[in-house]
């Protein structure tokens, strides 16, 4: 299948196996439907020779124009990834003599569940379409798949199977992104007034990622501050959207990352473009934002939720660009604040609720008063931020009846569901707590597990230390008025 105009033939090796960089005039551009130019391939096969993976024919050419078999891709995937050693086992193939070179590649990928081997063949002088390419590259990079498929964007959109140029050049940029414990920061830069787009040298370990060790890594001066974990975005190879408190217009800030010097930026005075304010419950508010208007949650745009989120997930390029529109991100809601003052009255700061900023489909953080306070009915309200523009911020309140519980089951001695009359998707049961009371009067509490909605029913895990009691008898009521004065009762087995 000639995709290329020349083959690489006679290109032979360095003495030390591709010690020195292959010539850009060595490679030519595909025909056909792939759009990977000549020097894209010729940096690839010269970056995994000089790593040792990618090794050509007896008579020195790499044949980049070629299909890839499945021997050969297994070797190559074993040794991009680091795959050999793992303690995997894998009975014999049928097909497969063990004595072969390709052997403990192909026992070592099938284990892991890297590449199928059905009814006991590897069928090694197979090849690969491009689908099956990005899903091998996605579960031995333990990646999003809709990264990868970015990255294979430029190979061949035909049906017809994958070259090894093509498989060179995808497994040459899924090794750039391997995560490492010694990232360093290449450049920072602030996109909004909570928001930093960081990149790396390469990706954080998850260890790296986790919010209490990113805390001690990253040091901002001018009192900034981290106010949830760095998110790899979707496509990227090592770019980060990384949420901090509310930056100071111009003024200079200074990063530190693991106590070396990271660069320097001067505070956003850009806000997000919120659409609207509206009551969502009787404490309760909420602020829209639309991807009509070129603001997207970070939630669609991340490689941790893109699986999560379905067609909904997309990719932004470098200048946060996709289908031609620029888009502001919202970067992680966690420990926002907002204002919101009844007319004629004093102002209250509102809290986020957690896990509330893009569920159901929708772009719509929520907001609580403080504890005891409601929106009183015909009173006029209006949001303020020193975060977000909202274009309409004010709104009349009203008075919301209650869902009601009417069911509770337990699920653990530490764990119970909770059911309501009605689905209260994601504003009602978020941050909310429920009472357990025994027939002496012994009370315990349990408070709502998040993202463990399903419909109308709710799991709510009880305080750290409590247990329920088997053959005990409790009657479940709301902590609050979040759901009326109803109540339910659970009989523990």
């Amino acid at each position: 299948m000639n995709k290329h105009a020349n083959k690489l033939a006679g290109l032979m090796l360095a003495a030390a196996l591709g010690t020195a960089a292959l010539p850009f005039s060595a490679v030519h551009a595909a025909a056909g439907s792939s759009t990977l130019e000549a020097g894209d391939i010729s940096q690839a096969v010269s970056q995994l020779s000089q790593l040792h993976i990618m090794q050509g024919y007896e008579d020195g050419s790499f044949a980049v124009d070629q299909p890839v078999t499945r021997a050969e891709l297994a070797k190559l995937l074993a040794l991009t990834f680091s795959l050999q050693g793992t303690d995997q086992t894998q009975e014999g193939f049928t097909d497969v003599n063990p004595q072969a070179w390709f052997s403990k590649y192909a026992a070592e990928v099938a284990a892991q569940g890297i590449m199928e081997a059905n009814d006991g063949r590897f069928e090694p002088r197979g090849t690969v379409s491009k689908e099956e390419l990005v899903q091998m590259v996605t579960k031995a990079l333990k990646r999003d798949a809709k990264s990868v498929e970015f990255w294979a964007g430029h190979l061949d959109t035909g049906s017809g199977p994958v070259t090894r140029g093509e498989a060179a050049y995808l497994l040459n940029t899924a090794h750039r992104a391997i995560p490492s414990d010694h990232a360093n920061i290449t450049s920072v830069r602030s996109l909004n007034a909570i928001t930093l787009i960081v990149t790396f040298d390469a990706p954080l370990t998850a260890d790296n990622e986790a919010f209490t060790k990113a805390k001690e890594d990253f040091a901002f001066t001018g009192g900034l501050t981290l106010t949830n974990l760095p998110r790899l975005k979707t496509g990227s190879i090592a770019t980060y959207i990384v949420p901090t408190s509310v930056q100071q217009p111009n003024t200079q800030y200074s990063l530190t990352y693991r106590g070396a010097d990271a660069g320097t930026f001067a505070g956003n005075a850009d806000k997000l473009n919120m659409t609207e304010a509206r009551q969502v419950a009787n404490d309760t508010f909420e602020l829209e934002s639309l991807q009509a208007n070129g603001v997207v949650d970070y939630g669609y745009v991340i490689s941790a939720y893109s699986a999560g989120r379905g067609a909904d997930a997309f990719v932004l390029d470098e200048n946060n660009r996709a289908n031609g529109m620029t888009y502001q991100i919202i970067s992680s809601g966690q420990a926002r604040e907002v204002t919101i003052t009844p007319e004629g009255g004093q102002p209250m700061v509102a809290k986020y609720v957690p896990f509330t900023q893009s569920t159901d489909g929708r772009q719509e953080p929520k907001f609580r008063l403080p504890e005891g306070k409601t929106l009183t009915p015909g009173v006029t309200y209006t949001v303020t931020s020193d975060w977000a523009q909202i274009e309409r911020p004010s709104f009349v309140a009203q008075g919301i009846a209650p869902l009601a519980i009417v069911g509770a089951e337990a699920v653990s001695e530490t764990s119970i569901t909770v059911t309501l009359s009605e689905d209260p998707e994601d504003e009602l049961f978020s941050g909310r707590s429920v009472e357990l009371t025994d027939a002496e009067g012994h009370k315990l509490t349990a408070a709502y597990k998040y993202s463990s909605r399903k419909g109308a029913v709710g799991i709510f895990d009880l305080a750290p230390d409590s247990k329920l009691v088997k053959g005990s008898t409790y009657t479940v009521t709301p902590v609050g008025e979040w759901a009326g004065s109803s109540q339910a009762q659970l009989t523990v087995k």
